[in-house]
């Protein structure tokens, strides 16, 4: 009998394990990387909103979370993977300066935004309006995490590469049984996964595809995250990640020339350089109709529990609300009712 069975291991379910591991929890896990969204994802945290200039929901408490979780992660796998970098938002006007200087005297957005503006002094940059400065932020190394975690469970034992046959589960009334091995509690960390799911697919999933290009760019030379339109990130070696599409219809995770064609129509009009696609990935975020989590409790069995639904946000959501799960099991902690899918019942 171990404690928890989890079943996924993008964000969620890396941040779970380890929040089980810090408790001294037994586990096991079930991945079959059929899910990728949060291996290609951009890897950033960001605490605003940049189209509106407004704190994106309850960012500052799940950064607050979400640093010192990360921080502790990358000494406990001896490895490095959170970089600290600043987003600079590209202004299109003088319009939008004013709405950024606005937002920067309210008191949930002072710390975040610096009210110094950034001369652009990169020529590879089109910025004909100087650039905004957000604080607080910087990207994870997805790849890297993800690696040096799997590393770990796999010299403890306690990882299974393999797609998790919902047949052969058993539900029981007081814990759960699969493949011989019982468990307390199982927690799905699917991602859009989970819509094949028969205990949680009646969630409200839309799902949102999701494609990026890594482009070669000598000349460019940048060590800041742009934000124009599209984000463009330093990866070193004169690689960048530039993204993302948004696309409702499709569900699945094959790149497409229209994502190429869109990211390149943008990145055109924001670079003054030459650069050369060297790659082009995809994947499906799990979004949700309501933009909030779910977390919870399933409304019949009380031993299946959920925990998905981040979004593009999941770097930051996911050390807050993998807490937030463990301490409604374990202690009976209330969940937020904007997250718990007891909304859905």
């Amino acid at each position: 009998m171990v404690d928890y069975m989890v079943v996924g291991l993008g964000l969620a379910g890396t941040a779970f394990c380890e929040t089980l591991r810090r408790n001294n929890k037994t586990f096991v896990v079930f991945n079959d990387q059929s899910q990728t969204s949060s291996r290609v994802a951009g890897g950033l945290y960001n605490p605003i909103i940049l189209k509106r200039f407004t704190l994106s929901w309850r960012a500052d408490e799940q950064l607050a979370v979400s640093v010192d979780f990360y921080k502790q992660l990358e000494q406990f796998l001896n490895i490095q993977f959170d970089e600290k970098l600043n987003v600079l938002r590209k202004f299109a006007s003088i319009e939008e300066q004013n709405l950024w200087f606005e937002a920067a005297d309210k008191k949930s957005l002072k710390q975040f935004l610096d009210t110094q503006l950034v001369s652009n002094k990169n020529p590879g940059i089109k910025v004909p309006f100087e650039f905004g400065k957000v604080l607080e932020t910087g990207k994870l190394d997805t790849k890297v995490l993800f690696d040096g975690y799997t590393k770990w469970l796999k010299q403890e034992k306690r990882i299974f590469l393999e797609t998790f046959d919902y047949n052969e589960l058993e539900v029981l009334p007081n814990s759960v049984s699969y493949k011989g091995i019982n468990a307390k509690n199982v927690v799905f960390a699917e991602g859009f996964g989970m819509m094949h799911n028969p205990y949680f697919k009646y969630l409200p999933m839309q799902g949102s595809k999701g494609e990026y290009l890594v482009i070669e760019a000598k000349e460019l030379q940048e060590r800041n995250i742009i934000k124009s339109s599209i984000f463009l990130i330093p990866l070193g070696n004169d690689l960048y990640k530039v993204g993302a599409t948004y696309n409702r219809d499709q569900k699945d995770n094959g790149i497409t020339e229209d994502a190429k064609e869109e990211l390149q129509k943008k990145l055109d009009s924001l670079l003054n350089c030459a650069y050369k696609v060297i790659d082009q990935e995809a994947g499906v975020r799990p979004t949700v109709k309501d933009r909030r989590p779910l977390v919870g409790k399933h409304p019949k069995y009380n031993k299946l529990w959920i925990l998905n639904g981040f979004g593009s946000h999941g770097i930051m959501i996911a050390p807050w609300a993998s807490k937030a799960l463990y301490e409604r099991i374990e202690i009976d902690a209330p969940l937020l009712d904007e997250m718990d899918i007891a909304r859905f019942n």
